[in-house]
């Protein structure tokens, strides 16, 4: 146990507990030191400086974890930054844990978002001095620490911050909190961290006579700026992610996020960026500000998760590699600490059901391991007694009602989070830790369905939301006892790995088959036909396939699915010989399709077909992101069957691993790099005069299951054409 189990947690008097605070130690070293080092976390998000400088390049430190549970520690080698006499302070704001986060699902109980707000932030810390004499010495937080309000007047992860440079504070003494140590975890989960800057693209005068400028990428992060100004100018940035028809600034679909920066001038030269929030925008409103600041003075910063790039696809079509690039940067945009559904509206949760469908490919773009396993671990800390899983992880919605008996909803595909996402990890990284870890929560969410009602075979109850954002119906209760079977056999196999008895759930799944056929002899929808045929429960699966096609054809060769099906959609084309169909789904142009958006000019993926339509209305104001992942999950398909890799559960982390590619002749050429823990795989293909030449690069100590028309064949490290 290190030494931060012996400081105290420390917060302001009542008379600022509710704003953001700086806390400040000054410090006094004995001898000379060989090393320092600080442990230190925060109910609230924390930046710590030593004499002025930033400790370490976290943002938004601590993270976002399920707080009455789990709250994650940093240890930061501070031996460079320490003096003989030294300053601390640590700047501490509301961050995930005492701001309105997840205010629009508690509108019927105002009670719930003030016991929210009514949460003061705290701190603890500890600095280990190691002398060159061999002593030793611990500075805690505790009574001797001062605090004060400071220039950051307000700030919230939906609604901005507002910055005040010329306030004047006074620093008085701390209080004590009764804050808990046994939630305390040495951090888990990525860092999150400045990645790289945007200048801006073009400033816009928009016929409402307004200052906007556009970046010409979709981010999530904040503006920073460098200014020259004098004390009480203000600048005043708002966030945006498209324009309307009329080329004005439109964000409206933020609903009452207000994602706005305030900022009063001092004096002088001076720059600045956000503290304790970001913003998912692409354009932003100068909606106050001198005119002489130009528009070079702002600047874009992309702020995610600290995970390493491993996946690279490109082909011949530009629009193709278009929508990658999109979904790459739906990805990086809304993998900041936890899996959230969209970076910019009065939301940003870690919705199960988004993370689900879009974990496959997420582990080819980058490596996620240690991002799903600490949010993994909250999952399982938010599963009710009973086995439920709620919508959201951290369960803000229900204010982790899970910890206190509360009833928690629960969908199928989204609770389904529980057995997708280990088995995933499984696959991409051989983590049997993690199915170990999460073997309980999925036995007791097997349980909870199997008990839910009077037939242990049906899912006869739950909350459930279907096909999300179809363009048909679909009927949910076909989508629960699919999934019931499906995460039943994720269960079966996750069994089978860590060398445990499967039998009994084996004779469950057979019951369960058994009675979806029964319920549902017909399949209404494309999406009823993918999961029946994906996940194995249609008796004929040619007649399946068949059905599907031609209702495919029938909509003029055009989707229909939403977020459950369209994972599935064109996998279950391209293994059932319906290939070129699928090909003709991913390069379709009409809506709904995946280069519908971006033919529309999108940047990242929208989470409807028709965000924004042909004549440049939008969906709604209700609920309309333009940076929502889910529907890259195409990504998988064109990195595991256009160019062909994919794991394999009897050899997994790609120490073997396919390579099936299947090509089309309206491609000229694709190709692929991923980088595994053994090396690099290249793959693809490009066209010839009497076919294709595919190309596939193994690296040492892997081996490539080849299976390309005739040939099939095992083949080890090296260089290969066919």
């Amino acid at each position: 146990m290190n030494s931060i189990f012996n400081a105290k947690w420390i917060k302001a008097p009542a008379s600022i507990e509710y704003k953001p605070v700086r806390f400040c130690k000054k410090t006094e070293l004995a001898k000379e030191y060989l090393k320092a080092t600080l442990y230190i976390t925060a109910c609230g998000t924390y930046e710590a400086y030593i004499n002025g400088d930033r400790v370490g390049d976290f943002i938004l430190a601590p993270g976002w974890t399920d707080y009455p549970s789990r709250l994650q520690y940093q240890e930061y080698d501070v031996t460079d930054m320490l003096k003989k006499t030294s300053e601390i302070t640590v700047n501490v704001g509301a961050g995930w844990y005492s701001s309105q986060i997840s205010d629009p699902w508690h509108g019927d109980s105002p009670q719930i978002s003030r016991e929210r707000m009514l949460k003061p932030v705290s701190l603890i810390a500890s600095f280990e001095i190691e002398y060159i004499d061999g002593t030793r010495e611990n500075i805690y937080t505790d009574e001797s620490w001062s605090v004060s309000d400071w220039a950051v007047e307000y700030s919230d992860i939906y609604h901005g911050e507002i910055c005040n440079t010329c306030k004047k504070t006074n620093f008085v003494g701390v209080d004590i909190s009764d804050m808990q140590y046994h939630t305390l975890i040495p951090q888990e989960g990525e860092k999150v961290i400045e990645h790289e800057t945007l200048l801006p693209v073009k400033e816009i005068t928009t016929p409402k006579g307004e200052r906007v400028i556009d970046f010409g990428q979709e981010i999530t992060g904040y503006v920073s700026f460098e200014v020259d100004a004098k004390a009480g100018d203000r600048i005043v940035i708002d966030h945006a992610e498209v324009l309307d028809s009329d080329g004005n600034f439109y964000n409206e679909n933020l609903r009452s996020a207000r994602a706005r920066i305030e900022y009063t001038c001092k004096d002088g030269l001076q720059s600045y960026k956000p503290h304790h929030t970001f913003m998912g925008f692409r354009y932003i409103r100068l909606t106050e500000c001198p005119e002489k600041i130009p528009t070079e003075a702002f600047k874009a910063i992309v702020v995610f998760s600290d995970m390493k790039r491993t996946g690279y696809f490109r082909c011949s079509n530009d629009k193709l590699n278009k929508l990658y690039s999109n979904l790459v940067w739906g990805q990086r945009d809304n993998f900041l600490d936890v899996p959230t559904d969209c970076p910019q509206r009065d939301e940003r949760l870690g919705w199960t059901g988004d993370a689900q469908v879009f974990v496959k490919t997420a582990s080819y773009n980058y490596n996620v391991q240690k991002f799903f396993r600490k949010w993994l671990h909250d999952l399982s800390c938010n599963q009710t007694a009973l086995g439920a899983i709620p919508h959201v992880i951290p369960d803000v919605i229900n204010d982790q009602g899970s910890h206190f008996g509360a009833k928690v909803e629960c969908s199928a595909a989204w609770a389904d989070a529980v057995t997708i996402c280990p088995w995933q990890m499984y696959l991409s990284y051989a983590d049997t830790d993690i199915l170990n870890d999460l073997l309980p929560a999925m036995e007791k969410y097997i349980a909870y369905i199997r008990n839910d009602g009077e037939d242990p075979y049906v899912w006869a109850t739950g909350g459930h939301f279907g096909d999300w954002l179809s363009m048909e119906p679909t009927d949910k209760q076909f989508i629960a006892d699919a999934f019931y079977a499906h995460s039943t056999m994720n269960l079966i196999n996750s069994l089978s790995v860590l060398g445990r008895d499967c039998g009994r759930y084996e004779k469950l799944y057979e019951g369960i088959v058994e009675a979806f056929r029964n319920n549902h002899p017909e399949y209404n929808s494309q999406t009823e036909c993918v999961l029946a045929i994906r996940f194995n429960l249609a008796p004929d699966i040619k007649a399946a396939v068949k059905k599907l096609a031609d209702m495919i054809r029938k909509n003029d060769n055009r989707l229909s699915t939403g977020f459950v099906g369209t994972p599935y959609l064109l996998h279950v084309l391209s293994e059932n010989g319906e290939a070129e169909l699928a090909y003709t789904l991913l390069l379709q142009e009409k809506f709904p399709s995946w280069l519908f958006s971006v033919n529309m000019g999108a940047t990242t993926i929208w989470e409807h077909w028709d965000s924004q339509r042909e004549d440049g209305s939008f969906w709604s104001t209700e609920m309309n992101s333009f940076n929502h992942y889910a529907y890259g999950s195409v990504g998988d398909w064109m990195y595991g069957v256009m160019c062909g890799i994919k794991p394999r559960a009897d050899a997994p982390g790609y120490k073997e691993f396919d390579f099936a590619p299947i090509a089309d002749a309206r491609i000229d050429f694709a190709e692929m790099e991923y980088e595994t823990r053994y090396g690099k795989i290249k793959a693809g293909w490009k066209k010839k005069d009497r076919g294709f030449e595919y190309h596939l690069s193994v690296p040492e100590g892997t081996a490539a299951h080849v299976k390309i028309g005739e040939v099939e064949k095992l083949v080890g490290a090296g260089e290969y054409k066919f």
